[in-house]
């Protein structure tokens, strides 16, 4: 059994599905603050925090868990640094909790939803996992701590991880099964979805003079079944004996601001209003994923890789989920 760690959110829904999918059988933990009972539609949800330390010696001593994945952490860079505090008692405090509750149970596998924002400003672009890390907001900084806090505990311990540092995750599962719940996400593609369907005004592109073709800022996304796919051939990895390490998950290919804009007014059919504005402090023109390492050792390929497919799966299940 696969304990999922913030298993009714977006990403974690959607590995739960896979899994699920292949026969692994999974017990979810959420406190469902961000996470939505509705897309926990496999295995068993179990209502509780990650740094419960009561709730996680119940979990691991009712069920035997062969191997944790970390979903739990908050994910908002502009918030994580109007409220830091926020960010590292959960981030960084509760998940020492729950590899302490490991240790107790002799549970030794986990696997870690990191972020290419470990990395801070690129030095050059694709970015592999050799790149300088030098976050820039509180969120990056957490995740840069628990993969040093994850890098002692194997050399201590024994503790077999993966941490895998996904770019931009966008789109929704193609069965419309589960997918990003609409409203109070930040992300362009969200975004979008909310101006669409007004619950937003407008849509702000920040910035329009970057030294790129089109001015905008380019980013790579990461089609989040792929992503889904990637965290069971990580779990494959471990599970035959891989040693701990990184993993960079992008497709390596980027697409500016206003390409995503121009492929969002295609698939929706809505000319939406787009206001562009001054740049915000920290948005590096570029970034973009080298995934060489990921496709060479867990045998990983993304096959939902064109924009406009990421775009249209988002968008059937932001027309199909009932809110």
């Amino acid at each position: 059994m696969i304990l999922i760690v913030g298993g009714a959110g977006y990403i974690g829904s959607h590995i739960n599905k896979d899994l699920n999918k292949k026969g692994i059988e999974t017990l979810i933990l959420d406190d469902l603050s961000s996470g939505k009972r509705e897309l926990v539609k496999w295995g068993k949800l179990v209502e509780g925090s990650l740094g419960d330390e009561k709730v996680l010696d119940e979990v691991f001593s009712k069920n035997k868990i062969e191997a944790v994945m970390h979903f739990g952490a908050y994910k908002a860079a502009g918030e994580s640094v109007l409220d830091p505090e926020k960010y590292y008692l959960n981030n960084v405090a509760n998940t020492l909790v729950l590899l302490k509750m490991m240790r107790k149970h002799g549970v030794n596998k986990f696997i870690f939803s990191s972020s290419a924002a470990v990395y801070g400003d690129p030095q050059y672009n694709p970015i592999d996992e050799l790149h300088p890390k030098s976050p820039i907001n509180p969120y990056g900084r957490t995740k840069l701590m628990v993969e040093e806090i994850l890098n002692d505990y194997s050399a201590a311990y024994g503790l077999k991880f993966v941490a895998l540092r996904y770019f931009n995750a966008a789109g929704a599962d193609p069965e419309v099964e589960v997918g990003e719940w609409p409203g109070g996400c930040a992300n362009l593609i969200p975004v979008i979805f909310d101006v669409v369907n007004g619950r937003k005004p407008e849509l702000k592109v920040f910035g329009t003079d970057y030294e790129t073709a089109d001015g905008t800022c380019i980013r790579d996304y990461i089609h989040v079944s792929d992503l889904a796919e990637a965290h069971v051939k990580a779990l494959e990895y471990l599970s035959n004996g891989g040693e701990s390490t990184q993993f960079n998950l992008g497709n390596g290919k980027g697409y500016s601001v206003k390409e995503v804009v121009d492929v969002a007014k295609k698939v929706t059919g809505v000319d939406f209003k787009v206001n562009y504005v001054e740049r915000r402090p920290g948005d590096p023109p570029i970034l973009t994923a080298d995934s060489k390492k990921a496709r060479e050792v867990l045998g990983w390929t993304p096959i939902h890789t064109s924009l406009e497919e990421i775009v249209e799966t988002g968008w059937k299940w932001e027309k199909n989920v009932k809110i």
